[in-house]
């Protein structure tokens, strides 16, 4: 007789106690989507690189009226809390101090995927959408593209536009702003 196995979710309160508690290394790239917790794989220079460029950008092109998060948790809801690449949130006296962000602190989500285009896609994006985040880019390292994703709903995004190589990114939320594709990849 087949036995089904039994999977336990995990709720974002249980998973900050379990960094608390040192059940991941302080090196641990993990993040909890769905309940679930995942190991991320390895950042490579290549994409470490399109962070380092976007930071740079992002922070000049828009200065003190937001502010650019790198690599920090979203708290999503109760039981998922992602790190995205880059998060453009809404500034905060506290600058984040008291509490991680959430999907209402969000302008712009951007996800840079080297060996997780895939994931990124089906499983994050969509995630972004529900919670009504108003827009996510997916820069995809391997298509020298970039995928920008607007117009929130609980199916995911309903409009998306592909920029290539030789185009200019403009994004919906800041409309000033311009990062070249050829820059990203």
């Amino acid at each position: 007789m087949p036995v089904e196995v039994q999977r336990h979710l995990f709720t974002v309160r249980e998973f900050h106690q379990m960094a608390q508690g040192g059940v991941f290394g302080e090196d641990d790239r993990v993040e909890l989507l769905g309940g679930e917790i995942l190991e991320m794989t390895p950042i490579g220079s290549r994409h470490a690189g399109c962070v380092n460029y976007l930071t740079h950008t992002l922070a000049a092109q828009l200065g003190s009226s937001v502010i650019v998060s790198v690599q920090n948790p979203l708290t999503l809801d109760d039981s998922s809390e992602p790190q995205p690449d880059v998060l453009i949130l809404r500034p905060r006296a506290d600058f984040y101090r008291g509490g991680h962000p959430t999907p209402a602190d969000v302008r712009l989500v951007i996800e840079v995927a080297d060996t997780s285009e895939d994931f990124d896609r089906r499983a994050k994006l969509p995630r972004y959408a529900q919670a009504g985040i108003p827009e996510a880019w997916l820069i995809v390292l391997s298509r020298d593209a970039v995928d920008l994703y607007t117009d929130p709903s609980p199916d995911g995004y309903r409009a998306h536009r592909r920029f290539g190589s030789g185009e200019l990114v403009t994004s919906r939320q800041f409309p000033a702003l311009k990062v070249a594709v050829s820059e990203l990849v």
